[in-house]
């Protein structure tokens, strides 16, 4: 299984020379699988524009372009790619969409769909050239088919938002892209006039089972893709309820789920190279004589082996 990255930031691209050196694109990976070199795509953010132009010189000619994309859910950093996704244009490509259903009544399909209209883009959905099949996900395991199965979870996000874990020849990879931790959402201060004790305690037991279920999702993954969007202090200042995790949480969760490698990931569009080498460097050396957790901070261009 080879991983391989294309868009590393969340909320929207930011290309700059600031960014120069982790990347600047919204969220996009490359899966490969056995020697076939199957291809998985995980989200459609900006990233996927240069996917789809590295397909173009280098599967293409090979025979026509026939993939998966998973789509973690459907905000915009996470779909603003897929209408500049060039195998979309050339006759014979086959491409199947999986994405979470939402809380509204739009289908996949149609969200997707909404993206290639006159309104907004000069080509319309009807007029591509690739064969494409839309399916909605809720948690489920799934045969893919040689030998890769796939386990989704949700996440804690502000729409439904999917966490993937593949399994592949013995080794594990799993996402959670756009998530923060569960919480009590009830108030907890018997002072409150709203405090409910039965309900604080129902609160506090739905957070701490569905955190419970997340680590069992993530455990002993090989690597973890994880939301790190947020410096603690920024989370807890302003951050909650966002929809989006901090370094620390993300660390936490990979070391109690004894990840291998946690890959620490949707940075935020104000994050320079120079902060992320720092925070890299910062979580490293706090960790080295905690945990056997490798640390690493998600760039455009890198790539793992598993």
């Amino acid at each position: 299984m080879k991983v391989r990255f294309w868009g590393v930031r969340g909320s929207i691209a930011c290309p700059g020379p600031d960014t120069v050196q982790f990347g600047g694109n919204t969220a996009c990976l490359e899966l490969r699988f056995g020697e076939t070199g199957r291809l998985i795509i995980i989200d459609a953010g900006s990233g996927i524009r240069t996917l789809g132009d590295y397909l173009m010189q280098n599967d293409l000619p090979k025979g026509p372009i026939n993939t998966e994309i998973f789509l973690t859910h459907t905000h915009w950093d996470h779909i603003m790619g897929f209408p500049f996704f060039t195998p979309l244009y050339i006759p014979g490509t086959k491409l199947r969409v999986y994405g979470p259903v939402t809380h509204e009544e739009d289908t996949l399909d149609t969200i997707i769909g909404e993206l290639l209209c006159y309104r907004y883009f000069p080509v319309m959905h009807s007029e591509l050239a690739a064969e494409i099949e839309y399916c909605q996900l809720n948690e489920c395991e799934m045969d893919l088919g040689d030998g890769i199965t796939l386990k989704t979870k949700f996440l804690n996000h502000s729409i439904l938002c999917l966490g993937y874990r593949f399994e592949y020849k013995g080794k594990v990879f799993c996402t959670a892209y756009d998530t923060e931790p569960f919480r009590n959402l009830f108030p907890s201060d018997p002072d409150s006039p709203d405090y409910d004790p039965i309900i604080a305690e129902e609160g506090e037991k739905a957070a701490k089972e569905e955190t419970e279920r997340l680590l069992d999702f993530f455990r002993g993954a090989d690597l973890l893709i994880h939301d790190s969007q947020y410096t603690v202090e920024e989370y807890l200042s302003s951050k909650k309820g966002w929809g989006h995790s901090s370094f620390e949480d993300a660390i936490n969760a990979a070391h109690k789920a004894e990840v291998k490698k946690v890959i620490l990931f949707h940075h935020d569009i104000c994050r320079t190279d120079k902060e992320l080498i720092s925070l890299e460097k910062y979580y490293r050396e706090l960790m080295k004589n905690k945990s056997d957790l490798e640390i690493v901070v998600a760039k455009e261009g890198m790539e793992f082996e598993l």
